[in-house]
């Protein structure tokens, strides 16, 4: 596989899509994409520019695999990503509110995928999957709150399937456009530079506020989360 971008990208390596495909090939985008849908560490990995690229070496014939079995597992992983961050909250339970700041790990970004849960609803776990950050942490929410499976189950996979094979359609879309393949290295690193973005906003963010727990307390949080509960049961 050609390498394109990968020795123009600004910051660190995992930020830059080009090169992950090329180290790691489709096995490392399923990966990420897994990782990002629903494990806590994996909030910070470029999953929309991910598969933007994978979409775009595809149709440039960069990478070397059908487009239709890319959409297929793509869409496959981002719905099992889900569905561990899902299980997981039923697991942890509202514990993981108390859990410690660490280096990986941020209260606030669970704040916020929570009040992204209470205010949308079911249907944020179709939302939040064009929603850096918070798309990982709702179907942890989801599970923490207990929502029922079967509609869990539904809106995980229509949300999947929206956001794996959408983005990964897009970028092939575009692959085939004379002027992006003629400049696809400007545009491999545009496409490194934007998955910055969303990681320079949220860091400013929180600088501003100082306040690593956001808005909301964790007893409002928990408490809400059980009313949650019991009108369920």
């Amino acid at each position: 596989m050609n390498t394109y971008a990968s020795t123009l990208a600004l910051g660190p390596s995992w930020l830059d899509p080009d090169f992950l495909i090329n180290e790691f090939g489709l096995y490392g985008v399923l990966a990420i994409v897994f990782a990002e849908s629903g494990l806590l560490i994996g909030f910070f990995l470029p999953g929309d520019s991910l598969l933007f690229t994978t979409g775009l070496l595809i149709t440039t014939g960069v990478l070397d695999t059908p487009l239709w079995l890319a959409c297929t597992l793509i869409a496959a992983a981002a719905i099992l990503g889900d569905q561990a961050g899902y299980l997981f909250g039923r697991k942890v339970g509202p514990t993981i509110f108390n859990r410690p700041d660490s280096r990986f790990f941020k209260q606030e970004n669970v704040h916020k995928a929570h009040e992204f849960f209470e205010k949308h609803g079911p249907k944020s776990l179709v939302l939040c999957r064009f929603v850096p950050i918070v798309r990982t942490f709702t179907p942890i929410i989801a599970g923490v709150s207990r929502m029922n499976y079967r509609s869990f189950l539904t809106y995980n996979i229509v949300g999947g399937i929206l956001w794996g094979v959408g983005v990964t359609l897009l970028g092939a879309s575009l692959g085939r456009i004379d002027l992006v393949r003629e400049h696809i290295e400007a545009i491999l690193v545009g496409i490194v530079l934007l998955s910055v973005v969303p990681i320079v906003i949220e860091v400013l963010r929180a600088r501003a506020q100082q306040t690593p727990a956001g808005d909301m307390r964790d007893d409002d949080i928990q408490a809400r989360t059980e009313r949650r509960r019991h009108a369920k049961r």
